[in-house]
């Protein structure tokens, strides 16, 4: 039972022991993954109300995976260099580490 907590605190980007002891390489895959996540849901108002009719559409199959699509195009985005917001993401993650030290 008493996992339930540390695991839920954990999750929360704000507690700075989240962040002790991670490598500066860690803590950029963790700051890429939510830059990731970030775009992916500012991503889905493109495709909202797209229509998957047609010759090549893929109905309602198109729609269940286009989370998936999504999630990909993010990453790819990140990858390329994204938006920044990694890079402030990780300055924010580094000074929590410092103040904790």
């Amino acid at each position: 039972m008493d996992a339930l907590p540390v695991a839920a605190n954990a999750m929360n980007p704000i507690n700075p022991t989240l962040h002790r002891g991670q490598s500066p390489e860690q803590m950029r895959k963790t700051a890429q993954d939510f830059e990731a996540s970030f775009l992916s849901q500012m991503f889905k108002p493109m495709f909202e109300g797209l229509e998957t009719d047609g010759a090549f559409g893929g109905g309602s199959s198109e729609a269940t995976w286009r989370s998936f699509l999504l999630d990909a195009m993010a990453k790819q985005t990140v990858k390329a260099g994204g938006i920044g917001l990694a890079d402030t993401v990780m300055s924010e993650m580094l000074k929590m580490q410092e103040q904790s030290a």
